[in-house]
């Protein structure tokens, strides 16, 4: 059965899909057309960096997750091979989303990936300069 691009699927229903053998994960939001749910369960073999990436996120919204990563349009595209519906979001949900977007867009939301960046840099200036003095020494 081809996939509906128009069947709404309610997060409780996403949940369920969290194996190796069965991977959903809902990526989008209102910047970029909304919420959708994408079957991965094909492609974890095939992702560049690994099927446990999306497994860790599997049966969940991924979409923070896969915006701070930085996906090419390449990535965006083969995502579209691989959609099964929408997400049906209540009227509690659709407010839920608008609230933490505007305090993203207020610069309230986490560091994310950005924090993993900047620790991973100092740490690897620390490591520099501890073996740089320790060498002299």
């Amino acid at each position: 059965m081809a996939p509906d691009p128009e069947r709404e699927i309610t997060m409780a229903e996403v949940e369920k899909h969290n194996k190796t053998d069965d991977c959903w994960l809902v990526i989008g939001n209102d910047d970029t057309g909304g919420p959708k749910v994408y079957d991965v369960t094909t492609y974890l073999d095939d992702h560049p960096g690994g099927g446990e990436v999306m497994l860790d996120v599997g049966g969940q919204d991924a979409d923070e997750f896969f915006e701070d990563i930085g996906h090419s349009n390449d990535a965006r595209e083969e995502l579209k091979k691989h959609i099964v519906g929408v997400l049906k979001l209540s009227p509690e949900e659709i407010e839920k989303r608008r609230l933490k977007a505007e305090k993203s867009a207020a610069g309230g939301g986490g560091g994310g990936m950005g924090v993993i960046a900047v620790v991973v840099a100092v740490a690897a200036a620390g490591y520099y300069y501890y073996k740089k003095n320790v060498e002299q020494a």
